[in-house]
């Protein structure tokens, strides 16, 4: 992984044009290929980035240039770096999962036609170049279906399930892929932003999944 602060400004061309004005900036340049800038005040969320992949050229050092295989452009033009540094980070582990969690997704794999009528598993922790897909499905129609699962659904987990979409419907043999929210419990914003995004929310319950209880999901 690469880390840059520098003070610069970002241009973004593709479906929309972007503009982010000058201001010191931490760039970071992915093992994967990604590149993406951050601000100090956004937590984890970039203010600008390209997914992979992709391909980055410096130029002559103080322009660079990030481009897809759609010809979606990042500018960035660096006027000042402060620290350029190289970290070889090696093969994550990948997240170990609260056991709740991982029960669910093992429970919902094994009674994937509970998602609805038709439905049928492709495979559980199917891999992208970001992280694996919790599960991977089709609908009756043969759609492919992206489901991501949490114990409670908030809009991290929303964004995460969009970054995985955005991967899958790449890929000509998968797209178009839908995706699913499931949780315990979906935060309202979660839903709001699930909804905008044409994610469909479904509320897990844990005991009917387990055979406890009547074994329905709540759609919505």
């Amino acid at each position: 992984m690469r880390l840059v602060i520098a003070r610069c400004s970002v241009d973004y061309a593709g479906r929309l044009t972007a503009h982010l004005p000058s201001a010191p900036r931490l760039i970071l340049v992915k093992a994967d290929g990604s590149v993406s800038i951050h601000a100090d005040d956004r937590a984890y969320k970039p203010l600008n980035w390209m997914s992979p992949p992709c391909t980055l050229k410096e130029g002559d050092g103080s322009v660079w240039t990030v481009e897809n295989k759609g010809g979606e452009k990042l500018i960035i033009t660096l006027e000042e770096v402060m620290h350029d540094s190289s970290h070889e980070l090696g093969v994550d582990p990948g997240l170990i999962k609260d056991g709740v969690e991982a029960h669910l997704q093992e429970l919902l794999a094994d009674r994937i036609e509970t998602l609805g009528e038709g439905y049928s598993l492709i495979r559980r922790e199917y891999p992208t170049a970001i992280g694996p897909v919790d599960i991977l499905c089709r609908d009756a129609d043969n759609q492919t279906v992206a489901v991501e699962i949490k114990r409670r659904g908030e809009i991290d987990g929303v964004e995460q399930l969009t970054r995985y979409l955005e991967l899958l419907n790449r890929d000509p043999h998968l797209a178009p892929v839908k995706g699913v929210f499931a949780a315990q419990e979906i935060k309202p914003q979660a839903r709001v932003l699930a909804t905008d995004r044409g994610i469909g929310c479904v509320v897990l319950d844990y005991d009917a999944l387990r055979g406890i209880e009547d074994d329905k999901l709540r759609l919505f």
